[in-house]
């Protein structure tokens, strides 16, 4: 078991290898980009990478307070699902309803790996290439797909 700053410190430690080890990798535009706190350019759609001792996720979280306009977001998704899928190689979960860690309500479409422990230096490599090649194909498929969002920007 980690004290708090242990745990903080090894978390941190992550974090900043992976954003390192991404760093060199431009954006499907060419630009560099903050891997590992991307911005969509969208309030309310955000790419989450997220670890902890028994699992890691990459997700795209809708996080409009308006349920209402939430579900709008992830049915224009739902109209890209096959783009989705095609850009990442693989399926993901598709959760119209569910809740953060503080308990607000969101929106997720995400890919899991379990068991995989942040806290453990052996695993780091196994969560490296869990994360880059989906934050990956995220950016392309969001270089594409983003214009579709365009009239609900406003929301």
């Amino acid at each position: 078991m980690y004290s708090k700053a242990e745990a903080s410190q090894l978390r941190q430690a992550f974090w900043t290898t992976f954003g390192q080890y991404m760093a060199p990798v431009l954006s499907a535009e060419g630009l560099p980009v903050s891997w590992v706190n991307y911005k969509t350019g969208l309030k309310g759609v955000q790419f989450k990478l997220h670890a902890d001792n028994r699992r890691a996720s990459i997700a795209i979280e809708l996080t409009q307070p308006d349920a209402g306009v939430r579900e709008l977001f992830f049915e224009q998704f739902l109209a890209l699902k096959t783009l989705l899928h095609e850009a990442l190689g693989e399926t993901w979960t598709w959760e119209p309803a569910a809740t953060n860690e503080h308990g607000q309500p969101l929106s997720r479409i995400y890919k899991e790996l379990a068991p995989a422990n942040l806290f453990s230096r052996d695993d780091w490599p196994a969560l490296i290439s869990f994360f880059k090649p989906r934050l990956i194909a995220l950016d392309e498929f969001w270089n594409d797909a983003k214009y579709a969002f365009e009239e609900l920007r406003e929301w």
